[in-house]
């Protein structure tokens, strides 16, 4: 445990900052995980609501810096691969 007051504000700051980061993280699994659900279902308009919403929790974590920006390049071309492999015919 640190003993210095700016290191105790500083681990204060660093165990919020990761709760908020983690909670980000999550959501943007969970968008990703029913943008592929409402694709394997086949509601065409359920999946580009579920689609726009991953991928703008995405680019918002990109935004704040929980992402670096690459990773979320990444993570949406992939959700996109996803999606067009389930709704080939």
């Amino acid at each position: 445990m640190a003993n210095i007051k700016s290191q105790i504000k500083r681990n204060r700051q660093n165990e919020k900052r990761r709760q908020r980061n983690r909670a980000v993280r999550s959501e943007i699994n969970t968008r990703t995980r029913s943008a592929e659900t409402a694709a394997q279902n086949g509601d065409a308009e359920a999946t580009a609501e579920a689609v726009r919403m991953a991928v703008k929790r995405i680019d918002k974590a990109a935004g704040k810096g929980v992402l670096h920006p690459n990773t979320a390049a990444r993570k949406k071309s992939r959700l996109m691969k996803r999606l067009a492999r389930l709704q080939a015919p």
